[in-house]
């Protein structure tokens, strides 16, 4: 019979405050909890909001996220871990079925074109399998540049900087930074040339 592992002793903090400290954490803390649901919540409320009413929607989507800029669009459906480390500069287009999982700070600059389909996914777990087995998780943040174009279905992963002026080819899996001023394709995701 396996013995768990006690991963955090001598460490007093909560899981939550593990987790926003960007530090390996779990993900049972009943306030992780509750702010999942208040963000899916928010994300159905807003969905249903879109179709009716604009101004309504656009009321519901700047409380769901952190920091909503002026004249950005979001479609919906969105689907986020929190919403609330999310920044979305002004004038930036998100496209329809946004995954955001936003366990860390997820930041997208101005001007951007989001395409459908599109995956920014901070969470990062354990390569040894008995870490992982414990549920161990923690998150690296992403950061979006400003004009930048993700193309439809395009995967960023945990702690990817895009630089400013980029452009990801529809369904490229970002895995490492990406500097500014390129077209970067493929997975994984390399510049192919300037812009």
């Amino acid at each position: 019979m396996r013995m768990p592992t006690d991963h955090f002793a001598g460490d007093s903090r909560t899981n939550l405050e593990r987790m926003l400290a960007g530090d390996l954490y779990v993900a049972d803390d009943p306030e992780i909890f509750r702010r999942q649901q208040q963000a899916v919540r928010l994300a159905a409320r807003y969905q249903a909001a879109y179709a009716e009413d604009a101004a309504a929607a656009q009321a519901v989507l700047a409380e769901l996220l952190g920091s909503l800029g002026a004249e950005a669009h979001v479609r919906p459906p969105l689907y986020v871990d929190y919403g609330s480390n999310i920044t979305i500069g002004a004038r930036t287009f998100v496209n329809y079925n946004l995954t955001a999982l936003d366990v860390a700070a997820i930041t997208v600059g101005e001007d951007c074109q989001i395409g459908p389909g599109v995956q920014l996914l901070t969470p990062t777990h354990p390569v040894e399998p008995g870490p992982r087995r414990d549920k161990l998780e923690a998150a690296r943040p992403i950061t979006i540049g400003d004009n930048v174009w993700l193309g439809g279905g395009a995967v960023v992963l945990p702690g990817v900087t895009i630089g400013d002026d980029s452009v990801i080819g529809a369904g490229a899996v970002v895995t490492r930074d990406v500097p500014a001023g390129v077209v970067a394709v493929g997975n994984p995701a390399r510049p192919v040339r300037k812009v």
